[in-house]
């Protein structure tokens, strides 16, 4: 056999043992087991904020740019090309239409840094690819604090602003 190590496992011999133990174990219901015990499951992780209000937003990896009007003959090789220029790209994605296997119109460029993102968004939008201008944005953006709406005290009517059905005597 190899050389692993097993450890004993105490196998109680009577019934006051199971009991004991069974006693002492704690029911945990849920998922990560939160609520009273407040352990170490309840702390989640979370993206470090970059501030408040509208502007763009990193995703977990990096920085992406939202590419449209691709020429539906565009490779992965052509968008990598035209946007290399403007830093170092960490990925490069083209969606494909299942039925005729060309380009769906758009790709997602993603950089290593905001400033190389930013570059790219300023200087390709409006350029060409293939002969076919494109247009070159943020992917994600955080919203404007004011439109992000707060549903703490309203419980009635369902949450979306309808009136009360009439009365059917």
């Amino acid at each position: 056999m190899a050389d692993e190590m097993v450890e004993d496992v105490v196998v109680p011999d009577d019934d006051e043992d199971v009991s004991t133990v069974r006693a002492a174990a704690t029911k945990r219901k849920g998922r990560g087991f939160g609520g009273r015990q407040g352990g170490e499951s309840s702390k989640y992780e979370s993206l470090p904020s970059q501030g408040s209000g509208p502007g763009p937003q990193r995703s977990v990896e990096g920085w992406i740019v939202f590419v449209t009007g691709v020429h539906e003959e565009a490779q992965e090789t052509d968008v990598h090309e035209k946007f290399a220029e403007f830093g170092e790209i960490r990925n490069t994605h083209l969606n494909l239409d299942r039925r005729t296997g060309y380009v769906k119109g758009y790709a997602l460029v993603e950089y290593e840094t905001l400033a190389d993102a930013q570059r790219a968004i300023q200087e390709a939008n409006g350029t060409e690819i293939l002969g076919q201008k494109i247009t070159v944005d943020w992917a994600f953006v955080r919203p404007p604090e004011s439109s992000v709406r707060r549903r703490v005290g309203r419980r009635s009517g369902g949450g979306r602003g309808r009136s009360p059905s009439p009365d059917r005597s």
